[in-house]
């Protein structure tokens, strides 16, 4: 039998709202240039600098709190989770966030920006984590499987 061997990587701080979006985004950008991610990947990395501010801001706007980030590598996915003190839990799409709405849209940049994300309840919150597989969960030291441009399978 052969043994199973994981190594995972990961960080966390807190952003109170005084802190801003901002220093969340640049907080996660200088640990992803930590991850053995080439070029060919930078597309998951805007993918999930966008989807920070998308959470931060969700968790600042609806908690008006602190949100706490937590980043996981394993070496397939990284997993982004935001987790805020406000028990609700997100509703549908709001049907007034049209082309000119300024709200509303949070959670549909990151379904589409990420390769699967979750919800659930935690310390009398919720966290939000999605999963970004750079090179579509290809090992990250050899890039994407012949044939394929970019983080997700076609």
């Amino acid at each position: 039998m052969r043994a199973l061997s994981v190594k995972v990587v990961g960080w966390a701080r807190s952003f109170p709202v005084s802190r801003g979006v901002r220093a969340a985004r640049q907080w996660t950008a200088g640990h992803l240039e930590s991850l053995p991610w080439d070029d060919a990947a930078a597309d998951t990395v805007h993918s999930v600098l966008l989807s920070v501010s998308e959470l931060v801001t969700n968790a600042h706007l609806h908690a008006a709190g602190t949100a706490h980030l937590v980043l996981t590598w394993d070496g397939r996915c990284l997993h982004v989770s935001v987790a805020d003190s406000d028990p609700s839990l997100p509703g549908p799409p709001r049907a007034d966030a049209g082309p000119g709405a300024t709200h509303g849209r949070g959670l549909g940049i990151v379904t589409a920006l990420a390769d699967s994300w979750d919800i659930h309840a935690c310390h009398g919150g919720k966290a939000i984590t999605a999963c970004f597989r750079p090179y579509g969960g290809a090992d990250p030291h050899t890039g994407p499987p012949a044939g394929r441009a970019g983080p997700r399978p076609s």
